[in-house]
């Protein structure tokens, strides 16, 4: 009876898998569901932004943890990717796109499609070429958003009259893409115009020219005066607007401050004033440079004050790597007896530095061993520790 049985079970389940070794039998049921909840609820790796930054874009470590503040709501790649991608399609060079997210990393966040996209198409508008318009914008990231840049970029490029030009403008002050042109831009090139300067003249003037376009209007015409009433410069004067490009961004107290600290040395107030005329770049130098280069020259090379007066630009050389080597030198030669001509002071500050060595060195280093290093070393900075000229 139980065989019946048994021919009947075997019959219904035609087939009946073989017993699997105990070492491959599956995993109980409670196991298995384990083993998928838990790999279904490990986190992703959340988005690194600093390190992206290093491996995209080529930012330095320092550079990558500043700008990562400004990027903390990033939550993946796709959109900064999609930036580069962008730029890098107009022939912006990847250290200029770098350059950018260096100093403004929300540029990462601009969209393609309603920013970048539109504003290309818009300087497109204006005659540029697809080359200028890669040059340009790595300057205008930062203004990508606003509607007006056409207008902007439109209005600069017809007072500069060129593209080089404007260029130029904003590699110095790219910010000049911000201003408002009514209200600051027109009355600053009206001011400026009033004292004989064209915009194009202070391209490259100093650090600071290209500002006065876009400071406050009363301030730039406050500043003419000032040059005008305190310095005893005429607007049509060459100088005239190399002080007014500095004195604009100084006050009348820090003015003051410097024409005294030339007073403690002996000159006269209006001696201080043709200095100035003569050199305005002396106004931003440090009160440590101005004190170190007069007491240099009135003690150690016993100039007057009227001689200096007339030769402000030896300000402007730098005392460690100039005016202190080419003095030593000097001072060597003319203790082995191989310099007999008292030569002028000014005369061998001023010269080139190919042609100083042509004629103070080259034909004496033979002469005198180790005279060419020793100079070289000391044009580096690197004087001898205890050289009673450094004791300044």
């Amino acid at each position: 009876m139980i065989r019946q049985l048994q021919r009947c079970i075997f019959r219904l389940v035609p087939h009946i898998p073989p017993r699997l070794p105990s070492s491959q039998a599956a995993p109980p049921f409670f196991l298995h569901r384990s083993i998928s909840s838990t790999a279904s609820t490990i986190p992703p790796k959340p988005f690194a932004v600093e390190d992206y930054l290093v491996a995209a874009w080529g930012l330095t470590r320092a550079q990558a943890a500043k700008a990562s503040k400004k990027l903390s709501h990033l939550k993946s790649p796709s959109q900064p990717d999609a930036v580069l991608a962008f730029l890098s399609g107009l022939g912006i060079p990847r250290s200029d796109i770098a350059a950018v997210v260096v100093v403004y990393p929300r540029c990462l966040c601009a969209s393609v499609e309603r920013t970048l996209a539109p504003r290309v198409a818009e300087l497109g508008g204006l005659g540029l070429s697809r080359s200028q318009i890669a040059r340009i914008i790595p300057f205008s990231c930062r203004y990508s958003r606003c509607s007006s840049l056409r207008r902007t970029v439109g209005f600069w490029l017809e007072v500069f009259g060129s593209f080089d030009k404007l260029l130029l403008a904003l590699r110095m002050n790219n910010t000049m893409l911000g201003v408002d042109i009514e209200s600051v831009a027109k009355p600053n090139l009206a001011v400026l115009q009033q004292c004989g300067i064209s915009a194009c003249e202070l391209l490259g003037m100093n650090l600071f020219s290209s500002r006065l376009f876009i400071m406050s209007p009363n301030s730039l015409q406050e500043a003419a005066n000032r040059v005008e009433e305190e310095l005893g410069l005429k607007r049509e004067s060459r100088m005239f607007r190399r002080a007014l490009a500095l004195v604009a961004f100084m006050s009348k107290e820090d003015v003051t401050r410097k024409i005294e600290l030339f007073q403690k040395f002996g000159f006269t107030q209006d001696q201080v004033l043709v200095i100035i005329r003569k050199a305005p770049l002396v106004l931003p130098l440090s009160e440590g440079k101005i004190r170190r280069v007069t007491h240099f020259l009135m003690r150690h090379i016993g100039l007057e004050a009227p001689y200096i007066v007339q030769r402000p630009a030896l300000f402007m050389y730098s005392l460690e790597r100039r005016l202190l080597p080419r003095h030593w030198l000097l001072k060597v030669l003319r203790e082995k007896g191989l310099l007999d001509v008292e030569f002028d002071y000014y005369y061998t500050a001023r010269l080139a530095e190919k042609i100083f060595l042509q004629k103070f060195m080259h034909p004496f280093k033979d002469l005198v061993p180790g005279l060419a290093d020793d100079y070289a070393s000391r044009c580096s900075g690197k004087a001898p520790s205890g050289d009673a000229l450094l004791e300044i």
